[in-house]
């Protein structure tokens, strides 16, 4: 039977921390649901539980050494955390707009900061316009931001991507969450290839909702991984990720139908579809 052994009410929702069995969750409640935004196993902490967690550890595939990582929406800080203890010394920005979320995360998610390990309180594409003016550079950038609805609608348009984009190294690479079931589906992929041209979408329709998409200033053939692929299965099987199986998910995704429009700041229709 699941207890709720946390709640609390921040300037942006209801958060909620549920316990049932093994599993430890965070969830957001809004006016139609309540979402699970984060989960773990209390017994294995450091094993994924969500598919889409393990699409996005997968993307490492495309950049297999990442020094530094921006992380916007930190949800449980299951994806910081995780990308810590595959890469002690790695370097992670991570962004969250609401400060209840971050302490629930360190007090009830075990959510690990240190010297190199920084969490902003701060709107996600506002933090991104000021780092484009210092002209920081990340090696991966992980667009997770959930309202408890959808995605932030002022997170999904081409000027957003466009400044996103402006952060990335040469290697770098954007792993984003969206959902493989939304109407928002073909005005995603419009908008991904009017900043980025192909992209990768790793998304399983029998197990999950999701559609993780890959995108990158210089994006690499799938072929061209295999040293990258080989180097990664061991380490990411600690996290319950099977590499191997996850690649057959991966498919290029090179045209978008003409009649989806691209979603921008001036039409950007996303709460209402």
């Amino acid at each position: 039977m699941a207890q709720v052994i946390k709640e609390e009410r921040s300037l942006y929702r209801n958060i909620f921390v549920e316990d049932i069995g093994d599993s430890r969750c965070l969830k957001f409640s809004v006016k139609r649901k309540n979402s699970s935004q984060s989960c773990i196993y209390k017994s294995a902490p450091h094993k994924l539980v969500f598919t889409y967690t393990k699409f996005v550890m997968s993307a490492l595939m495309f950049n297999a050494q990442p020094e530094k990582v921006l992380i916007i929406g930190l949800g449980g800080g299951t994806l910081s955390n995780n990308l810590l203890q595959l890469y002690p010394d790695i370097h992670i920005d991570n962004v969250e707009i609401d400060p209840a979320v971050v302490k629930v995360a360190s007090d009830y998610f075990d959510f690990k900061e240190n010297d190199k390990v920084v969490t902003y309180i701060q709107d996600g594409r506002i933090f991104i316009k000021r780092a484009l003016l210092k002209k920081s550079q990340y090696d991966l950038i992980i667009l997770d931001a959930f309202n408890g609805e959808y995605i932030p609608e002022h997170l999904l348009t081409k000027e957003f991507l466009e400044e996103t984009q402006g952060l990335l190294s040469e290697r770098g690479i954007l792993v984003s969450n969206t959902f493989s079931t939304s109407r928002l589906y073909h005005h995603e992929s419009a908008t991904y290839h009017a900043v980025f041209g192909d992209f990768y979408s790793i998304k399983d329709l029998q197990s999950s909702g999701n559609r993780v998409i890959v995108a990158a200033k210089n994006l690499p053939s799938i072929d061209s991984l295999q040293v990258q692929i080989e180097s990664l299965k061991q380490p990411l099987s600690q996290f319950d990720i099977e590499l191997e199986k996850i690649i057959g998910f991966v498919q290029l995704e090179k045209n978008s139908p003409s009649e989806y429009r691209v979603l921008t700041d001036q039409y950007s229709p996303a709460n209402l579809l």
